[in-house]
């Protein structure tokens, strides 16, 4: 391997962070969030998205629709990005990692390994949650983030834009995921693939995939760089 690329909800993170915590913060503040800022120029964009995407239908109904069904579309995750600045700037929100994460990242880069992450939530938000996480700032040990604009999750082109992004084989890239149809599709692209099967999220192995319970177990398994 010369490159770990991971998902984030379910793999490096609770499920219930992002369900309980990051969803229903950015359900509070978007009210304010649009009456404040909607004419920003970086909101502004967003919002015509959102407008085209759902003609004739107030904003802020479409955009409390996938709220509800956590539509993984862009310009919802854009804007919850932008709305989480806010809560982890000002120490609202920090950043959820399991335990074994941080130390197996930092392991792995300083092993020289590439590392990169693939999620539905937007760039922005990614970036966030590494940049204030429980452990710290960890976002310098990435070399990439990617989200939605690459594709569906679900999707092996997907997967084959990311390795062109970084500029790797697929077969040097290992995939790291709960989701056992996104291992699937990460396959089908020829990536390594590992399902993180965590008890506490209740994750079910699919017996598709390379499986582990934790960041420790993919070390072991895959012969990556150990923690110093």
């Amino acid at each position: 391997m010369r490159a770990v690329l991971t998902d984030i909800e379910g793999t490096t993170t609770a499920i219930a962070f992002v369900h309980q915590v990051l969803f229903p913060f950015a359900a509070e503040a978007l009210e304010g969030f649009l009456a404040a800022r909607g004419a920003d120029a970086d909101v502004a964009p967003i919002l015509a998205d959102v407008a085209a995407a759902a003609p004739g239908v107030p904003v802020l109904d479409t955009l409390r629709g996938w709220m509800a069904t956590d539509a993984k579309v862009t310009p919802l995750k854009a804007l919850q990005g932008l709305m989480w600045r806010q809560g982890y700037a000002d120490g609202q929100l920090r950043g959820h990692l399991w335990p074994d994460v941080a130390a197996a990242l930092q392991g792995w880069a300083a092993g020289g390994l590439r590392l990169a992450v693939y999620s539905s939530g937007s760039e922005e938000a990614q970036r966030l949650l590494f940049g204030h996480s429980e452990a710290g700032d960890l976002t310098s040990l990435f070399s990439g983030f990617f989200d939605t604009r690459m594709g569906a999750k679900r999707e092996a082109a997907s997967y084959t834009r990311v390795a062109a992004a970084l500029a790797l084989p697929a077969a040097d890239i290992l995939f790291l995921s709960d989701i056992a149809e996104e291992l699937d599709a990460a396959r089908d692209a020829g990536l390594a693939t590992c399902q993180l099967v965590r008890a506490q999220d209740g994750t079910q192995p699919s017996g598709r995939h390379a499986e582990a319970l934790d960041f420790k177990a993919v070390t072991r398994l895959f012969a990556l760089p150990q923690p110093a």
